[in-house]
Parts: C-alpha cells; sequence; structure tokens
C-alpha cells in the first residue's frame, strides 16, 4: 500500500532531500511550504505542492482534510540563531506557535506519527566531549529555545492524545545530493561550508570569522558537520521506528570540525584560497557542538559520507554548477 506523508518546509534545504528520497520509494507526497526560505525548483518531480504558511489555519485544516496522512515530517521554521538574538519573539510565536498549531492538527485528523527536525542548539557544551540525548538542555539562542519547546509540546502529545514522535536534534547540516539534484540555497545564506565555498570562488567578501578566542583547540567555534542526504536516510529510519514508540536521537558524525579547519578543507579540495577576518563573537553561539549519535546507530543509521572533504566536495559542485542557487 502506498504511503502518504505531509512534509511541511519541504522545499527547503533538508526537506527537499527527504522529499527526494521519499518520492524515490514510491510515496505519495505533499508539501506545505510558503517559500519564504525554500524554493520551488527545489520540490521533487512527483510531489504534490501547496504554497501556504502555517499560520493559515484555514488552509493546514483544508490539507488535511483532503487526504489522510501516514505521517507528517516537520521542517518548516526560522532557523537563524543570530537572527533569533535579535528579534527572540518573533521566533518564539512563528516556531512555537505554528508548530503546536500542526501538532493539534495531526491529533484531530488521527495521524499517529510524527517527525520534527529539531536542533543541536539545544545544547550549551564548553568543551570537547561529545553530546548524547541525556546531555543538559541549555539553549543559548530563542532558536535553540523555539524548537525545545516544540518538543516539550510533542511529548504532551504523546502523553496525552498518543501521537508517537521522534524529535532529531540535527549538528549542522551539510553538503548536497551526491548526483547534483538538489543543494543549499539560504537567502541569505548563513551555513558555514557555503560561505566559505562563496569566499574562495570570489562569489562574497571575505568571510567573516565569529570569534577566535571560544576555549576550543584553535579559539574557533567546533561544530558537528552531517551530510544531508545522510540526515534524510535518518529521517526514513526513524519513521519505521516509530512503529515502537517516540524516540529522541542526536545526529552527527561525531567529529567536531573547528572554523579554521572548514577554511582548509575547501581549499584543499577547490585548489582556491578563501579570504577571511575575524570578527566579534556572535551572540548564541555554543564554543563546541559535537554529537554522540550512538541511539540512531544503534537502529540502523550508518552514515555514508561522513568526512568533511567528501561533504565539501559535494557543495562545492553544487555552488559551481548553479553560480546562482535556484535562480538558474
Amino acid at each position: 500500500m502506498v504511503e502518504t506523508f505531509l512534509v511541511t518546509g519541504g522545499a527547503g534545504y533538508v526537506g527537499s532531500h527527504l522529499v527526494l528520497s521519499l518520492v524515490e520509494q514510491g510515496a505519495r507526497v505533499t508539501i506545505l511550504d510558503n517559500l519564504r526560505t525554500g524554493h520551488r525548483a527545489a520540490v521533487a518531480p512527483g510531489a504534490d505542492f501547496v504554497e501556504a504558511d502555517l499560520a493559515d489555519a484555514a488552509t493546514l485544516e483544508q490539507v488535511f482534510t483532503a487526504q489522510r496522512f501516514d505521517a507528517v515530517f516537520h521542517f518548516a521554521s526560522l532557523s537563524q540563531v543570530g537572527e533569533s538574538m535579535r528579534d527572540p519573539m518573533r521566533y518564539l510565536a512563528d516556531n512555537v506557535g505554528n508548530g503546536i498549531r500542526l501538532i493539534e492538527a495531526c491529533v484531530r485528523h488521527g495521524v499517529n506519527r510524527f517527525v520534527l527536525s529539531s536542533t543541536a542548539a539545544l545544547f550549551n557544551v564548553a568543551d570537547s566531549r561529545l553530546i548524547d540525548e541525556t546531555a543538559l538542555i541549555d539553549p543559548q539562542s530563542a532558536y535553540g529555545d523555539s524548537k525545545w519547546m516544540i518538543e516539550r509540546a510533542l511529548h504532551w502529545a504523546g502523553r496525552v492524545h498518543g501521537l508517537r514522535h521522534a524529535c532529531l536534534r540535527y549538528f549542522n547540516a551539510a553538503g548536497a545530493d551526491p548526483d547534483g539534484r538538489l543543494g543549499e540555497d539560504h537567502r541569505p545564506e548563513s551555513h558555514l561550508i557555503p560561505l566559505v565555498i562563496d569566499a574562495a570562488l570570489g562569489r562574497r567578501p571575505p568571510l567573516d570569522v565569529f570569534g577566535d578566542d571560544y576555549p576550543t583547540r584553535d579559539g574557533t567555534c567546533i561544530r558537528d558537520y552531517v551530510h544531508v542526504t545522510d540526515l534524510a536516510q535518518a529521517h526514513l529510519l526513524a519513521l519505521r521506528q516509530l512503529d515502537h514508540g517516540s524516540l529522541v536521537w542526536n545526529l552527527g558524525n561525531g567529529n567536531g570540525h573547528s572554523v579554521r579547519e572548514v577554511i582548509t578543507a575547501v581549499e584543499r579540495i577547490s585548489g582556491l584560497t578563501v579570504p577571511f577576518q575575524i570578527a566579534p563573537r556572535r551572540p548564541g553561539d555554543a564554543p563546541a557542538l559535537v554529537a554522540a549519535s550512538d541511539r540512531a546507530k544503534a537502529a540502523g543509521w550508518q552514515p555514508v559520507l561522513d568526512d568533511l572533504d567528501a561533504i565539501v566536495a559535494t557543495a562545492l559542485a553544487w555552488r559551481k554548477a548553479h553560480p546562482e542557487g535556484y535562480g538558474n
């Protein structure tokens, strides 16, 4: 029997890679996206597309009434840490309000599986130890806090209404579809690897490195970069695991790379020089965030593109082939 899924934010970066995987497996997919940060050109052929905002309660109800969904994947959100520190109320109202509205719709319409795109921004760790799912929740940004509030809403939806849910906490999604069909195109771009690549290609001014005085091995922030295709596979696995109950997974490769090390990797793969300058620290940034993904791996998740050079190579190929992103 063909399964039917709703994917909010399915025209965005990680969401579009998941939709492609679902369609390739023969699923029927409906995407709900306001295209504020997503792209119509990123929608996989064969997926149904509804351009709407989750704040539009009437359209959301129409989508749920039109067909029954076997599960919902929720990606749609505001997601820039720095912006959330300048306008925290907007992030809390938008992300939390829309997330709860979507959860309520699932409960009303009998959808019993929900997969949330969560974040490693829930954590605040000052050393190099790996972060597992039992680590202290201490968001350093309104963005991180908004995701935590949605996780708590899912907890109560599960406890009271039986909604089985997976909270997948990403540690820096990166890279692009290895076959070049999809890639990363944020406007403005906020992720480190494409920013470093564009600086190397001369498409942007020198890169700002936000702080070089953190308590890390070279003074710059350390992050765990996980390939977007591997993340898509983790979503598919988590969906099946929901047959056994709700779950929380930290998703990363378990290897942290500093900003300076990412710059070096881009220079190594591209053969180009990356111009950069040191800028003041950015509010909300934790010194180091590196995942312990033992739970996901015990369930069968095995990242394939887990080497930084491989991640950079796919991202570089996409940026070179699509100098205007999805605009061309």
